[in-house]
C-alpha cells in the first residue's frame, strides 16, 4: 500500500486479487460513507466498478440486488436500516456529458444519499468539490488475470481527516 495525503488530497493503492476481495473493498469503504457523499467509479470494462458497487450496497444495507444500470443509466437503492440509500449510475451511454446528467437531478438525490457514478469522468464532478474516485487498473487482454490494482482518491476538504489506510488490509 501507497499513501498520499495533501491538504485536499488522500490516496490510497491496493492490489486486489479477487472478485471476493473487491466485494470486500466495497463494504469497507461503505464503512466510510455518509449521506451527501459522491464516489466517481474508473476502469476498463470488466475491471470491477459493479462488483465493488456492489459491495458498497452490501456495506451501506440497501435493497435490491446491485447490478450494472448500463441500460437503465441509475437505479435507486433504499436503505433497509437508517443509512441513506445508494444512488448507482452508470453514465457510459451518457455522451452529452452534463446536460444529460442534470436530468437525472443528482444535484437534488446528493445530500440524502450516497451517490455512486461508473463512467463519470467529465460528467459530475460539478456535483461537488468533496469526492472519492476509484480508478480500477486489470491487466489488458488477459482476462483470466483477476488482479487489479485500485487507487482510491479522496478530494476536498470532506476527506482530508478519513482514514483511508482502513482499505489497506486488503492489499496484497
Amino acid at each position: 500500500m501507497m499513501e498520499e495525503n495533501t491538504a485536499s488530497r488522500r490516496s490510497v493503492q491496493l492490489r486486489i486479487d479477487s472478485p471476493e476481495q473487491m466485494g470486500e473493498l466495497g463494504r469497507r469503504l461503505a464503512g466510510l460513507l455518509r449521506a451527501g457523499d459522491l464516489v466517481m467509479l474508473s476502469g476498463e470494462l470488466g475491471a470491477g466498478k459493479t462488483t465493488l458497487t456492489r459491495g458498497l450496497g452490501a456495506g451501506l444495507g440497501v435493497r435490491g440486488a446491485v447490478t450494472s444500470p448500463t441500460f437503465v443509466i441509475a437505479r435507486v437503492h433504499p436503505s433497509l436500516g437508517d443509512g441513506p440509500p445508494l444512488v448507482h449510475v452508470d453514465a457510459y451511454r451518457l455522451g452529452g456529458g452534463l446536460d444529460e446528467m442534470e436530468d437525472l437531478d443528482l444535484d437534488v438525490s446528493l445530500p440524502a444519499s450516497v451517490i455512486v457514478v461508473e463512467w463519470g469522468e467529465g460528467k459530475v464532478e460539478e456535483l461537488t468539490d468533496d469526492r472519492l474516485q476509484v480508478l480500477i487498473h486489470r491487466a489488458v487482454g488477459d482476462t483470466t488475470d483477476e488482479v487489479r490494482h485500485v487507487t482510491v482518491t479522496g478530494l476536498g476538504d470532506r476527506w482530508t481527516s478519513a482514514d483511508l489506510g482502513v482499505l489497506s488490509v486488503l492489499s496484497g
